[in-house]
């Protein structure tokens, strides 16, 4: 049996050259972009999605959390879990309110069991079904409905990396959570 594939973060020393104009940015501010850029084409196509998904989101910053994180827990992901608790707190989710995306939907505030609920139809049935895409609309408008969807299968796939190649939290966001560790009540 061959030994399994191990794609630590890359350092800066080992920084690839074909991508050298993304380590100050996004790319080398985080473990799993660092993980990625041993295939640097990809980590240069990722970006332009990456905007998209996380800066200019119809979702707006929260309900982007939302989806998130529970598409975290979807796929089993610590680090995109406590990663995305320091995200979602630092745009004005409690605690208490972050705790229950780990649970039934319908215990939620509205929007977010709509969207924990959508989200969970995209992992189960690989599609919203027609009353969950017309809610959504309703809630989000048809761009929020597509930008959700992205967001799941962005987030599925640096979820996929992180779990397959066990990527380490970033050591800011382990020393914030030292410090103030994640209590949902």
């Amino acid at each position: 049996m061959a030994d399994s594939l191990h794609l630590p973060p890359l350092d800066d020393a080992s920084w690839p050259e074909a991508v050298a104009d993304m380590r100050k940015g996004f790319a080398g501010g985080l473990n799993v972009y660092r993980t990625m850029a041993h295939h640097p084409a990809l980590l240069r196509a990722w970006a332009g999605l990456r905007d998209h998904v996380v800066v200019q989101t119809t979702l707006g910053r929260e309900l982007s959390e939302v989806a998130i994180l529970r598409t975290g827990v979807r796929l089993g992901s610590s680090y995109e879990w406590n990663q995305h608790v320091a995200r979602a707190r630092k745009c004005g989710l409690t605690d208490a309110r972050i705790g229950t995306i780990r649970g039934d939907p319908s215990a939620m505030a509205p929007t977010d069991g709509l969207i924990a609920k959508a989200v969970d139809e995209l992992f189960d049935m690989a599609r919203l079904t027609s009353a969950t895409a017309a809610e959504m609309a309703g809630a989000v408008g048809k761009e929020g409905v597509l930008d959700l969807m992205a967001t799941v299968g962005f987030y599925s796939t640096l979820g996929f990396i992180l779990n397959t190649f066990a990527t380490p939290l970033d050591d800011d966001i382990a020393a914030e959570l030292a410090e103030k560790p994640f209590d949902p009540g």
